[in-house]
């Protein structure tokens, strides 16, 4: 017995032991009445009374004046001995007065006949992780009460499958169902039948997932069935795991912004034609005498050669030689113009600035006056660009009639050239620079600026720097402006390098031998050009059969059997491509030259052509250079 008596004393002593170093738990016992009667190390860290100043006292001063006038303590007591445990959570005052959140457990301690001795109590103190989940729920709530105001922009969820697991107000703005319509709902349903069809919902999640965010601009479809153009973005979301748990979804309604910037455009082209056609009116008035001189030397010569008809052959032929040279000048001007006035999009070509712009210089000096000095400085191995011609002339033009503006009592303009490496490739440098006014620093940094100009009203429409830079940006380069009032100003046009060899055209001279006898059905409504092209074919050997309309071309196909189709592209009634699209529908694989006096990209796209353009006037190398290509294409 002594030794049993031994064993459960070392028992008691130790469960004594380890209760006492419990410190983050309050481990005390009651009697039946609710008294302390043991105190621990944890009950006294957290409730601040030592186990001299505690022990016999009623457990009750725990608890708030609140809950003791309402007999919570009883009822605690009340309710352990009678369901064998309370437990809950609530406020308890410490020795000092200040309150703590406590998380508290009773438990009746009874005999082995069930007569109840007291109550085990163990209280921890849990007010940081109150104030937490507090906290929490706070900026849940909050977050929650920002989303739902937000209406300019609808901001979802879906689960990981597409499925919509919550709705703003603002969603229900833009897209017309209230939430319970759309919770548990595939999001593709605000797509188009067009974009479903193509698998643009999936793509766009699976995009989400692989790329960590996807981002568009696209139509949806709102629950009345319209369209609307909607910036989308759709993110990724993972739990703390780094388990995938579905995605958000934010979606703005740009269509005011879509509308707003397709009128910008309309209006910019507008204004941007206009430009062009101020342009063209300074580049005629220019050349008007150019057009002049060439007209007497054409008219001269012609009038000289019929008065004398028995001229010696050599004589003959130098008169015949100036008219050619001269009617080649008359093409370049005229090929100006129509460079000018035509509206078409940037068709880039291999080309040397210096070459192009010593070929220009001489316009550009007619077309500014006496008064003015036009230097050229190009250097001669200069590294090649790929650019759209037009383009560059029209910002050149644009920009030597800046610097003449900028000159009324007239100066110098230089045009020079250079190769200009860079740390983002290599890049040719075209500057344009004059002695004019400058333009003051507040206004340089807004020379670029669509319909922003340095000149008096009615002056200038403030498009031609924008349209310098946009052409540069276009062509992957870039613009700059220097200028100092009182010195001058210079344009700096950084244009990027290529390796490219330059393209041989339709037109180029070569070889004019072709298969004789090649049978030639020539369409052409201008009876004097038809009778010059008829010539010409019937000169290298072709059996040429004449329509003056495409209506009569297409009768003529069904009755005769022809080699190739020359035809010109604008007429009455069929043009040329109609013509040749009619004839390829109707069974027909005859090969096709077209001719025009215009730009070739007035009609046919860069990346849509089909069929070979003649660029008129033509002559007899060029037109045998373009039925060769045309037949040795055919043949490959």
């Amino acid at each position: 017995m002594a030794a049993s008596a031994f064993e459960d004393h070392v028992a008691n002593r130790r469960f004594e032991l380890l209760v006492q170093s419990v410190t983050d738990y309050a481990i005390y016992m009651l009697d039946p009445e609710g008294r302390i009667v043991t105190w621990n190390a944890g009950a006294e860290r957290f409730k601040g009374y030592s186990p001299g100043e505690i022990v016999g006292e009623h457990f009750s001063r725990f608890f708030t004046p609140e809950d003791r006038e309402a007999d919570l303590p009883g009822r605690a007591l009340r309710i352990a001995a009678r369901e064998g445990r309370f437990e809950a959570e609530g406020w308890r005052v410490r020795k000092d007065g200040e309150r703590f959140w406590a998380h508290a457990v009773l438990d009746p301690i009874r005999t082995e006949d069930g007569s109840l001795l007291g109550y085990a109590k163990i209280t921890r103190d849990i007010t940081e992780k109150r104030r937490l989940e507090r906290a929490s729920y706070d900026s849940e709530l909050q977050f929650r009460l920002l989303v739902q105001g937000v209406r300019d922009y609808a901001i979802y969820m879906l689960d990981p499958t597409g499925r919509i697991t919550s709705w703003n107000s603002g969603a229900r703005a833009i897209k017309g169902y209230e939430e319970a319509e759309v919770l548990g709902a595939h999001f593709s349903r605000f797509y188009t039948e067009e974009d479903r069809a193509r698998g643009a919902p999936a793509a766009a999640l699976a995009t989400a997932l692989r790329e960590g965010k996807f981002e568009a601009e696209a139509q949806r479809v709102r629950k009345d069935g319209s369209l609307f153009w909607a910036h989308v973005l759709i993110d990724p979301i993972y739990n703390g795991a780094g388990q995938h748990v579905g995605f958000a979804k934010i979606t703005r309604d740009i269509s005011e912004k879509v509308r707003a910037a397709d009128e910008l455009r309309q209006t910019q082209a507008a204004l941007l034609q206009s430009q062009k056609l101020q342009a063209l009116g300074e580049l005629a008035g220019g050349i008007a005498h150019d057009f002049n001189n060439l007209m007497t030397v054409m008219r001269g010569s012609a009038d000289f050669l019929l008065r004398q008809p028995d001229l010696p052959v050599e004589k003959r032929s130098r008169y015949l030689h100036v008219m050619l040279e001269t009617a080649e000048r008359a093409t370049s001007l005229t090929s100006q113009l129509l460079a000018f006035a035509r509206r078409q999009p940037l068709e880039p070509e291999v080309i040397d600035l210096s070459v192009r712009l010593d070929a220009l210089g001489e316009m550009l000096q007619r077309t500014l006056g006496s008064q003015y000095d036009l230097q050229l400085d190009l250097l001669p191995a200069l590294w090649r660009v790929e650019i759209d011609p037009t383009g560059l002339e029209t910002a050149l033009l644009n920009a030597v009639l800046n610097a003449r503006d900028a000159m009324p009592n007239g100066g110098r303009i230089t045009i020079s050239t250079r190769n200009w490496p860079t740390s983002n490739g290599d890049m040719v440098r075209l500057s344009i620079s004059d002695t004019g006014e400058g333009i003051p620093p507040d206004r340089l940094e807004r020379v670029f600026e669509p319909f922003f100009t340095t000149k008096p009203t009615g002056k200038g429409t403030g498009l031609g720097l924008s349209q310098i830079h946009g052409f540069a940006v276009q062509s992957g380069g870039a613009v700059d402006i220097d200028s100092q009032v009182g010195t001058g100003t210079a344009v700096h046009m950084l244009l990027p390098r290529t390796d490219k060899a330059a393209r041989d055209g339709v037109d180029a001279a070569g070889d004019i031998s072709i298969p004789h006898g090649l049978r030639v059905l020539l369409v052409e409504d201008s009876e004097h050009v038809r009778y010059f092209a008829r010539q010409l074919l019937e000169d290298l050997g072709c059996a040429v059969t004449q329509a003056c309309d495409g209506e009569e071309a297409l009768s003529l196909l069904q009755s005769d059997g022809f080699d190739i189709i020359f035809s010109d592209i604008v007429m009455p009634k069929l043009s040329g491509l109609e013509l040749a699209q009619r004839a390829r529908e109707l069974g027909y694989s005859l090969p096709v030259l077209l001719a025009s006096g215009y730009s070739s990209k007035q009609f046919i796209p860069a990346d849509e052509r089909e069929f070979p353009i003649l660029r008129k006037p033509y002559k007899l190398e060029t037109l045998a250079a373009g039925v060769k290509q045309l037949l040795e294409k055919q043949a490959s």
